[in-house]
């Protein structure tokens, strides 16, 4: 999804976060310092981002034109949401070190939500009539 992956980009780019990842030996377990930290953060959050796109690509080639479009709206609703929300949550350590790392997590904590949703609305059961499509 287009959609999620622009807003990755841009991202890492307000994060402060080298877009190519020079660190690929970094070894998430055993972060020490704060740049190791955020970096690894990234890293969860780039995983979760993908898991997204691919979830919501799948369960889009399933929609009629209409519903395409509305789930798009619904999308970009909720990437303006989140990066809100997150943006708010971390405004507490504005300023600081740790703040891209906490910016990140809430980010990577609420695209797993998402992910979760998508998932559900492609697994909806036939007959069930408060989901917009019926499982494959």
């Amino acid at each position: 999804m287009k959609i999620t992956s622009i807003s990755l980009i841009v991202l890492s780019i307000g994060l402060g976060i080298p877009a190519a990842h020079a660190a690929d030996t970094l070894d998430c377990n055993n972060a020490m310092t704060q740049g190791d930290m955020n970096e690894c953060a990234y890293r969860d959050l780039k995983h979760e981002d993908q898991a997204l796109n691919a979830a919501y690509n799948a369960y889009r080639a399933r929609l009629s034109a209409k519903q395409k479009e509305q789930l798009k709206t619904v999308q970009l609703a909720w990437i303006k949401y989140r990066d809100l929300a997150c943006d708010y949550d971390s405004s507490g350590v504005e300023g600081g070190s740790v703040r891209p790392m906490i910016y990140a997590q809430c980010i990577t904590r609420r695209t797993h939500q998402r992910l979760e949703e998508i998932k559900a609305l492609a697994d909806c059961k036939d007959g069930d009539l408060s989901c917009p499509t019926p499982g494959e």
